[in-house]
């Protein structure tokens, strides 16, 4: 379920109704100096796309009839999520959108979810205003290898932290591990002695606090 807090419902949206005209569509598009707005139907409660400044200026350069419905130049008409759905589907969904439609229980327009939004959850979820440092640890595609890794770095400090990825399904994981605001450098150095001492790569070191 999509955490109503990240999203931006529809009364503090500018939207546009499908009756409106791509010069009138293009005038708020200016207005605003959003790239793109949701369009609904005349009620206000469904979702019918998005209009696309880009898409407006194309058609007017071709002298195209810009007394048209805005309906004409619709885009992502099946491009929405449900308030109910799950976080990864939400996330694949939006990947290629600067927002994604969310629509309530009753399949009616309730808001959408921004890109910023969603990755402002993401950072708070890595805590990266929270933590010192990021190692990146290369891992054996194994049993019990995450379990070894973060065992030795549960010697020096706790972990906030862990994402975990697969690039290309190779024998190898990559393995963020996030720690605390009050891992000095020191210590990190020997928590990244012992995992290497362990067999372990850690190809990447970023540090927090002097980026974020």
């Amino acid at each position: 379920m999509i955490f109503s807090s990240l999203i931006k419902t529809k009364e503090k949206l500018t939207t546009l109704p499908e009756t409106a005209t791509l010069e009138e569509a293009l005038a708020v598009l200016e207005d605003t100096g959003f790239r793109c707005v949701p369009v609904l139907d005349q009620t206000g409660r469904i979702f019918r796309g998005n209009i696309y400044k880009m898409h407006l200026y194309r058609h007017k350069s071709r002298n195209g009839d810009m007394s048209l419905p805005v309906t004409a130049l619709l885009k992502n008409a099946t491009k929405f999520v449900s308030i109910n759905a799950a976080f990864f589907s939400v996330f694949f969904a939006m990947r290629d959108l600067p927002y994604i439609a969310v629509l309530n229980n009753d399949n009616q327009f309730y808001g959408i979810l921004t890109h910023n939004s969603m990755l402002r959850m993401l950072a708070a979820g890595w805590n990266v205003n929270n933590g010192s440092y990021v190692l990146t640890v290369t891992t054996p595609d194994e049993r019990g290898s995450l379990m070894t890794a973060s065992k030795e770095i549960t010697r020096y400090c706790q972990i906030v932290n862990v994402l975990s990825f697969d690039p290309e399904h190779s024998a190898l994981k990559q393995v963020l591990f996030t720690l605390p605001a009050d891992v000095d450098h020191d210590k990190m150095v020997k928590i990244v002695r012992r995992l290497k001492k362990k067999g372990f790569e850690v190809p990447e070191i970023e540090d927090l606090k002097h980026q974020y």
